[in-house]
């Protein structure tokens, strides 16, 4: 963990953007290196530490600026532009917060809220491993005869787990609930293991977890089971996120692509002997991605202020439980759509601009390709066909989309015939 002396605390949603789009251009200065060589981005890490940008979503009543759903997705993009990876680290961050403000009792507010604005970075091991055919178990978590908990069972995609501070766990009790447990990354019988090696996303060591029989405080165990059962932003806040990466990377290599494009004397070997920047069909095309980009962009914006007019609806006292319902299924919905549109264009839009500059853009010590290999490796988060059957069920059947982990649904059944 950084030196909390060292950490600075943001005041504004105004400085929360200039603060990531100055560490986004440092960044990307360095980011076809750590892809290339696989160096994982420690320094880099401790500089978002320092930068006060991880504790951005924490309350005013807490120390925190408490920006707004927007100015989080907007830091996220700013970061994704700059390194795929490093935007998508925190990520778990601002859910295992958001999993706090939910759920959490009032002196773990106060606990995990004073450690983020210290400089805390929250790792995670949400996802139990599986195979091919299904779980290959689950994560639980049980009375410890000394006090406090036990937390046992194995985690694939931690991601930020490797170098954090605390990693968030899952883990299920005898009840069948789930529990959001933070343990410390130094914690006996907790083991991170760097074995990611996926074609992209290279450097946010999204390795496993393995639990032997890990102690946690009471203290420290957040009973994320309750968010399940009333409406409520969590699933539409944390899921926004992704659509923030992708169109953060997607936007990286638009500007990527504009540079070498730029340089290129030439448009493609037998066309025109203009410059590339001057070939109409360069212009038209490279126009038309760019349409695309900031379409995504403008849905995610929009979809932001969705969840957080949601969130101020639900606050509302004698609000009614069709009314409260409703609430959750627009910000969900809307988080769905902002997600399905970005899951397409960003990877066309990273793949596509390729077409206009030929195989000299392709080469290896350039580093062009990561745009591309990035997006469609996080795109792969989870399916965009079931996103989309949500958008289409709730417009046509008014269906609302399910809530947290798909352990309950949220709203009225589909109708019967």
């Amino acid at each position: 963990m950084v030196s909390p002396a060292a950490v600075h605390v943001i005041g504004s949603d105004a400085e929360a953007i200039d603060v990531a789009a100055g560490l986004s251009a440092r960044l990307a200065g360095g980011a076809a290196e750590r892809d290339l060589g696989r160096r994982l981005p420690d320094a880099e890490l401790a500089e978002l530490a320092a930068s006060g940008l991880l504790g951005i979503t924490v309350p005013r009543a807490h120390g925190g600026p408490g920006v707004s759903t927007r100015t989080l997705c907007a830091v996220i993009r700013l970061l994704s532009s700059g390194d795929g990876s490093i935007g998508q680290i925190p990520q778990n961050h601002f859910f295992c917060l958001d999993a706090v403000r939910e759920s959490g009792g009032a002196g773990q507010l106060a606990f995990f809220y004073r450690l983020v604005l210290q400089g805390a970075r929250f790792g995670n091991a949400l996802i139990n491993t599986r195979q091919p055919d299904g779980p290959a178990g689950s994560t639980t978590i049980e009375p410890d005869p000394e006090g406090g908990y036990l937390i046992t069972g194995a985690k694939s995609y931690a991601t930020g787990a490797l170098s954090a501070d605390w990693v968030p766990v899952a883990a299920t009790d005898a009840d069948d609930r789930v529990h959001t447990v933070f343990i410390p990354r130094d914690a006996p019988g907790l083991v991170v293991v760097d074995d990611w090696d996926g074609f992209g996303q290279r450097t946010t060591a999204s390795g496993s977890a393995i639990l032997g029989a890990v102690h946690a405080d009471a203290d420290w165990v957040i009973p994320t089971w309750k968010s399940f059962e009333y409406p409520n932003t969590f699933r539409a806040f944390t899921q926004l996120i992704h659509a923030a990466i992708d169109i953060g990377i997607a936007e990286g290599a638009l500007r990527a692509a504009a540079g070498y494009l730029n340089s290129y004397a030439r448009s493609q070997p037998g066309g025109g002997a203009e410059p590339a920047r001057e070939d109409p069909v360069v212009i038209h095309h490279f126009g038309e991605l760019t349409v695309l980009v900031r379409s995504a962009r403008a849905l995610l914006e929009q979809a932001a202020d969705v969840v957080d007019e949601a969130r101020a609806g639900l606050a509302e006292p004698g609000l009614a439980p069709e009314a409260a319902a409703r609430w959750e299924a627009e910000a969900n919905v809307a988080m769905a759509a902002a997600r399905a549109h970005a899951d397409r264009v960003t990877v066309q839009a990273a793949s596509e601009w390729f077409e206009l500059a030929g195989a000299s853009a392709a080469r290896r010590p350039l580093g062009l390709d990561r745009y591309w290999r990035d997006v469609r490796t996080h795109t792969l988060h989870d399916p965009r066909r079931k996103r989309v059957s949500e958008v289409g069920d709730y417009s046509l059947n008014d269906v609302f989309p399910q809530r947290g982990w798909g352990r309950a649904r949220a709203g009225r059944p589909a109708p019967a015939g």
